[in-house]
């Protein structure tokens, strides 16, 4: 399904699941696509709705030229939750998708009631960094920067094979405006203080082998909330939900139903 943001751009979904079941949004990085939850959707809860959605410049969403802003990424979670006529979601969110999750709690807790914050944090790296990754992309395209991209990224075991084989494809795909779109919305985001003021079920689960948004930056961002769980990923870089779908996935259904958003274990859908 195409849901058209308030701006017009035009952003690709999809929905699985029972109708009327609680939902789980999931948001991916910057220079992926919602490909990345492949390997987790049919490890997750039978009994939940799960939507995926491609970002703005990315997958098969459209690509508006950049810059992005994070406000403008927020009322794209808000059109493609509201579009499915879906409240009190869990919002799961990896990296950029992760700052999403924050700033949409933050301005609508009617739409979200539980957060999965995934390698992400409240502000990652400096306007300066952003700046020149910014205008390296512009000088020399993203295939050039790909290798540094996915050295930082992968987890040791997943450096060659199929996820890192997937994840070059995906990145090297996603247009130059999108990558710098976002790459503008993290530079001008800091939510250290309102994430703070967040008071909701949260987890934090971050990569031990994670070279982008280390466990270190992600405990700190996680502890902002209070009564927030913190879990590492052993083994796992700042793809998890495809390095290590099986941990991942068993942690997000441990919380889901902790805070009654999905059945016990071994109930019928």
């Amino acid at each position: 399904m195409i849901v058209t943001a308030r701006d017009g751009c035009r952003l690709a979904t999809r929905i699985e699941g029972p109708e009327g079941a609680p939902a789980l949004v999931l948001a991916h990085g910057l220079g992926m696509d919602m490909t990345l939850w492949d390997a987790v959707m049919p490890l997750l809860p039978g009994d939940i709705r799960v939507l995926r959605y491609d970002l703005r410049g990315h997958g098969n969403s459209d690509a508006p030229a950049a810059p992005y802003s994070m406000g403008q990424m927020i009322s794209d979670a808000e059109a493609v939750i509201e579009a499915h006529d879906l409240t009190d979601t869990v919002f799961a969110g990896l990296s950029l998708g992760g700052m999403v999750a924050q700033g949409l709690a933050i301005k609508r807790l009617d739409l979200v009631r539980g957060l999965v914050l995934a390698n992400t944090a409240a502000k990652i790296g400096t306007p300066k960094l952003w700046e020149e990754r910014i205008a390296a992309i512009r000088r020399a395209g993203i295939a050039a920067q790909a290798d540094a991209v996915l050295d930082r990224w992968l987890g040791r075991d997943a450096r060659h094979g199929p996820v890192a084989a997937r994840a070059r494809r995906v990145l090297t795909g996603t247009s130059v405006e999108g990558y710098v779109g976002g790459c503008a919305a993290v530079s001008g985001t800091d939510f250290w203080t309102p994430t703070s003021g967040l008071r909701l079920p949260a987890l934090g689960l971050a990569g031990a082998e994670d070279r982008s948004t280390p466990p270190d930056l992600m405990r700190e961002t996680v502890a902002l909330i209070p009564g927030a769980r913190f879990e590492i990923l052993r083994r796992a870089g700042h793809l998890a939900p495809a390095e290590r779908p099986d941990e991942w996935a068993a942690q997000v259904t441990s919380f889901l139903r902790a805070i009654g958003h999905a059945g016990a274990a071994g109930a019928a859908p």
